[in-house]
Parts: C-alpha cells; sequence; structure tokens
C-alpha cells in the first residue's frame, strides 16, 4: 500500500483572480509532538502561510515525507510507503527560490508553513488517495513579491460600450518615468490578462548586488495591438493617476476602449479613441 497526495497551490492576485505558484517546491513532514508551541509558525490559512527561518527548517529536516515540484498550474503528486498510519496529521510547508518572470535568475531562498492537515484519505485499489489545495491570501502574497522585486499585473481589456472581452489583443505597460517597456501579454478568449515584471526592467541601468530594494512599484501606462497594428494608447501622464501611480507588486487594471469614428477623404469608419483607459476599484469607469 502507498499513499498518492495530489492537489493544487496558487496565490491570489485579486479577489475574482488567481496565479499558480510555478516551479515551487512542496514538502510534506511527519509532525513532532516536541515541537515548542512557541516557535510554531502560525496555521490559520485566513491569515497566510508563515514564514520559517533556516533553522526552523534546518530542524524539522529528519521529518521529512516527501517533497515535490509544482507544474505551471501549481498542480502536485506526491506518493509515498505505507510507513506510518495514514490518520497521521502532515505538516506541508513550500519553498521558493525565485518569481515565474524570474526563471534565469537564482533568487534568495523562502521557505513557509502552509498548514497541518489530516487529509481525508480514501482508498482506491491498492493506495491511498486524498487530495489538497491552498490559496495564499493577497495581502500575503503581494509582500512575497515584494520580497522578490516582482510585480503581478492582471485584468481584462473590454470595449467600454459594449462590456465585451477582447480577445487575442497584446497588452505592453510601460514605465512613466522612462518609458521602458516593463512587460507584455495576450488578452485570452474573455479578454483577460496577467502582466509580469521584475525591477530589473524598472530601469535602464544594471542593478548592483546589495544594492537597496527598490520600495515603490512604478507609475504605469498601456498600449494595445491586435497583431502588429497600434490599436490604442495612453498618454504617459497616465501613470500619474489613482491607481496607475506606484503600483503595488499585485495589481488589478482593467482597460476600458470606447469606439468612435474617424473622418476619411471617403467618409467615416469604425476606429478607436486614443487615451480612454482607466482603472477601476467597484466603479464603472475607474477599475483596479
Amino acid at each position: 500500500m502507498c499513499y498518492l497526495l495530489i492537489g493544487n497551490i496558487s496565490a491570489l492576485i485579486s479577489d475574482d483572480c488567481t496565479e499558480p505558484l510555478v516551479n515551487a517546491q512542496l514538502r510534506v513532514y511527519l509532525p513532532e509532538g516536541r515541537y515548542p508551541t512557541k516557535n510554531r509558525p502560525k496555521t490559520d490559512i485566513l491569515s497566510g502561510p508563515g514564514q520559517l527561518t533556516k533553522a526552523m527548517v534546518e530542524a524539522k529536516r529528519d521529518r521529512l515525507l516527501a517533497e515535490t515540484g509544482l507544474d505551471e498550474r501549481g498542480n502536485f503528486k506526491l506518493t509515498w510507503e505505507q510507513l506510518h498510519l495514514f490518520t497521521e496529521p502532515l505538516e506541508l510547508d513550500i519553498c521558493l527560490q525565485h518569481m515565474p518572470e524570474q526563471v534565469d535568475i537564482r533568487g534568495v531562498e523562502t521557505h513557509y508553513h502552509l498548514g497541518t492537515v489530516v487529509p481525508n484519505w480514501a482508498r482506491s485499489g491498492q493506495r491511498y488517495v486524498a487530495a489538497y489545495a491552498y490559496i495564499i491570501p493577497v495581502e500575503c502574497w503581494s509582500q512575497i513579491r515584494a520580497n522578490y522585486g516582482t510585480w503581478i499585473i492582471a485584468g481584462t481589456v473590454k470595449r467600454l460600450k459594449s462590456r465585451e472581452g477582447q480577445a487575442q489583443l497584446r497588452v505592453e505597460a510601460y514605465n512613466a518615468g522612462n518609458h521602458r517597456l516593463l512587460g507584455c501579454a495576450r488578452t485570452d478568449e474573455n479578454g483577460r490578462y496577467q502582466l509580469r515584471f521584475s525591477k530589473r526592467e524598472l530601469t535602464s541601468r544594471l542593478i548592483l548586488v546589495g544594492e537597496p530594494r527598490q520600495q515603490k512599484g512604478p507609475d504605469i501606462y498601456f498600449k494595445v495591438y491586435r497583431d502588429k497594428q497600434l490599436l490604442w494608447e495612453e498618454d504617459a501622464q497616465t501613470g500619474m493617476m489613482p491607481g496607475r501611480k506606484s503600483v503595488p507588486p499585485c495589481s488589478t487594471i482593467n482597460i476600458n476602449i470606447r469606439d468612435t469614428v474617424r473622418r476619411k477623404a471617403s467618409g467615416y469608419v469604425p476606429g478607436w479613441l486614443n487615451n480612454w483607459a482607466v482603472t477601476r476599484r467597484k466603479s464603472s469607469l475607474v477599475n483596479h
């Protein structure tokens, strides 16, 4: 007999948008009854994961039961032989070395305790199977991303009048301070996009090892393309607007584009009005 634990680990960007933990390492430990209560990391799932020190990780090395990496969707599969009663609780930790947009950089390794759980095992043939899922709250994930010097911006590109999501568009984000391209992404069939970048995209110069981490985010403005055709762009001054200035590591910015008409020699033809993208939080015109 063996055990199979399957599941997913992801993080909230906003109330209705998540991103998977890509290529993170999940570790499962047997519990240790003598583990000092005062040293226990917090296990309240609503408060988010508790960060572990190197000493705390080292102290539980002998209790490691199994570990595996998460795939591009944050999914995992873990198996181990039946060495203990399946009614025992398990400790689950996550290990991060970099964010998805930092694949060519070896960052600082950080460890977080997700919780202590007793999986609901069900027998299937010659093994016991259970599932586990965890979603990191947006406040915690924003802080984790800040520690790694990275940002993620998510949202939807819509036509203002029809409110329909616009598919297969390329969204480009620029730093209003130096007009550098920070990152780009394509919209899905519902007009949704997720765009990521790191602190090295914020400046044209090299960032030296040991240099103080930038504390505030960039001021953002956008351009939107269909293939190579520029459909719509904002003025850099848009980056000074509320919701665009000093964007936090986890941000939601919805882009609304209004249809208009453009005069040509032969008459009027449909077109796009420049400078009509605004950000939202609980508003029809302002979206983040």
